[in-house]
């Protein structure tokens, strides 16, 4: 099954719900509670796989809305990351190097 495919079933099943597949804002702020949930889940040694789920939902569910196609997005993406070239700066922070 590809992103795609999840990005679709996923918002049937908002559809099913009577969920919100309209206001993007508001997906957006459930997105970010959402990693929110995540980060806290990791800091207890909790389910933090369950909750990324969540995110992986909310995420695939927004880029259907706005009718985007996230694995191909993700795809085009890595291959710009893979080309990057990055470097520590004097505090230790990782910063891109200039192409």
């Amino acid at each position: 099954m590809s992103l795609k495919d999840y990005q679709k079933e996923i918002i049937q099943n908002k559809r099913d719900h009577h969920f919100n597949t309209t206001n993007i804002e508001t997906e957006f702020v459930l997105l970010y509670g959402e990693v929110s949930e995540a980060y806290r889940a990791y800091q207890q040694d909790d389910a933090v796989g369950d909750e990324l789920a969540d995110v992986a939902i909310y995420l695939l569910g927004i880029a259907e809305i706005l009718g985007i196609d996230l694995e191909k997005e993700m795809i085009q993406k890595m291959a710009i990351n893979k080309k990057r070239r990055y470097k520590r700066n004097t505090k230790g922070y990782v910063e891109k190097v200039d192409e």
